[in-house]
Formats: structure tokens, C-alpha cells, sequence
């Protein structure tokens, strides 16, 4: 009964804030070309869906690491569709690289298309790779930040598995650094299928950057490796300090 209750509370949220968002989006939109409007209204929804809960917790820790007048490649690993609201509480204006099914679900869809997220097809590898950069090099120039999973799927099992290139071949074309951010507690929202987990905490850890210079002048293939062995010893940090 607490869990109907709570959604139906974070839906009517949420429905007045899609319906700003469109407004926001026609009204800003010849002078707000990042969608900083759009993006503000998207966080105050993850807000509401975190902040209603008295006893779930959302950490964030690292924000020094960022620096708000920049645009980044932003790596994270993959566990579940909360990791997509999780992370609004960094200082930066960001558009997400999703799969095409996600656009198709009702009002989520047309909200992650007003926020200017890029939609590929991952039936085709090829195509996909094109649009991420041709769109992630565009978002990057108006000086927004573009978040990829660099795994291109769920993790089933909550462990990080190994990156594809393309988040970094991005970054080192655009000239801009990769900040990883490590999340745990995703996956762990839900229980029981609906049920809310009100006693939750989610883990959101963002990771000094990796610098446009070290990614020119180093192979992306150590880059990669890197940033993925740092984002993996982070992970089995957090959670060694979350099970004392």
C-alpha cells in the first residue's frame, strides 16, 4: 500500500514536470541551446522519486573532481534503469546515450527526447557508433556533457565488465577529459518485483578525470584499461565500507 502510494504521489510529480518540460523546451529553446531548463526540470524529477523515501539514501561523493564550466565524456557502469536518475545530482548539464526501446515507453520516451538524449539502434553496431559521435561531438561543442555506459548493456550480475571504445574515441576527438563515476545500489531500488526498498542506499562516486592531453598522447586501449580497473577497485570500495 506504501508503494502505491508513493508512486502515485511521484507520478503526478512527475506529470507536471513533463508538461513544463515541453513548455520549458519551446519557450528556452532560442536562447537555452544546452536545454540547461530542461535539464533542471529532469533533475527536480529525480528529487522527488529519491527524496520522498525518509530512509533511502543517495550519496554523491567526489563532486570536487568535477569542474561545473566544463564538458565531459561521462563512463558509468550499468545495473539497472535507476542509474540513469542517480546521477542528476552532479554539477553538470548532460545528455544520455540510450537504446532505442527506452524512447518507446510511455512519457519516459518523450521526455529523454526533449532532454536531447541520442537515441541508437544497437541491432546495428556500425550505425550506432556513427550517431554517438556525430551527436556526441555536437552536444560537446554547445558545452553540454554526454553520459555513456561504456559496458553497452546491463550488468546481470552487478560486477563491471569490459568497456567498448567508443565513450573515448568520443572524448579524444571532441578534446574534452572521461570522468568515471562508479554507482552501487542501483540495482536494489525495486524488490519483489514493484515493492520499493525504503531502506536502500545508493552509492554515487565520481573519480578524478582523465585529461584531453593524457588521452591524446596514451593508446586508448591503456586508457580504457585503466579507467576500467579504477572504476572496478572503486566498486569493491564502496562496497567493503557499506557492509561494516
Amino acid at each position: 500500500m506504501l508503494s502505491l502510494l508513493y508512486y502515485i504521489v511521484v507520478l503526478v510529480a512527475a506529470l507536471i514536470l513533463y508538461v513544463a518540460t515541453f513548455i520549458a523546451l519551446v519557450v528556452c529553446y532560442p536562447f537555452d541551446k544546452k536545454r540547461v531548463v530542461v535539464h533542471t526540470l529532469s533533475k527536480w524529477i529525480t528529487d522527488v522519486f529519491f527524496g520522498l523515501p525518509p530512509r533511502m539514501k543517495r550519496v554523491v561523493e567526489g563532486v570536487e573532481n568535477i569542474d561545473p564550466s566544463k564538458s565531459y565524456v561521462i563512463v558509468l557502469n550499468h545495473n539497472s534503469m535507476i542509474d540513469i536518475m542517480s546521477i542528476y545530482q552532479l554539477p553538470l548539464v548532460f545528455k544520455w546515450v540510450s537504446k532505442r526501446e527506452v524512447y518507446r515507453i510511455p512519457l519516459i520516451g518523450r521526455l529523454l527526447l526533449a532532454h536531447g538524449d541520442i537515441v541508437i539502434n544497437r541491432a546495428s553496431t556500425k550505425e550506432a557508433m556513427q550517431l554517438v559521435h556525430t551527436k556526441g561531438l555536437e552536444w560537446l561543442k554547445k558545452g553540454a556533457s554526454v553520459s555513456i555506459f561504456p559496458e553497452g548493456t546491463r550488468s546481470k550480475d552487478g560486477e563491471i565488465h569490459n568497456f567498448k571504445a567508443g565513450a573515448f574515441l568520443l572524448a579524444k576527438d571532441a578534446g574534452v577529459p572521461i570522468l568515471p563515476v562508479v554507482l552501487d545500489g542501483t540495482n536494489r531500488v525495486l524488490r519483489k518485483g514493484i515493492f520499493m526498498n525504503w531502506t536502500n542506499k545508493i552509492t554515487v562516486k565520481v573519480l578524478p578525470p582523465i585529461s584531453p592531453e593524457e588521452i591524446a598522447e596514451r593508446p586508448i586501449k591503456e586508457i580504457i584499461a585503466e579507467v576500467h580497473d579504477s572504476m572496478v577497485d572503486t566498486l569493491a570500495e564502496i562496497r567493503a565500507n557499506n557492509s561494516k
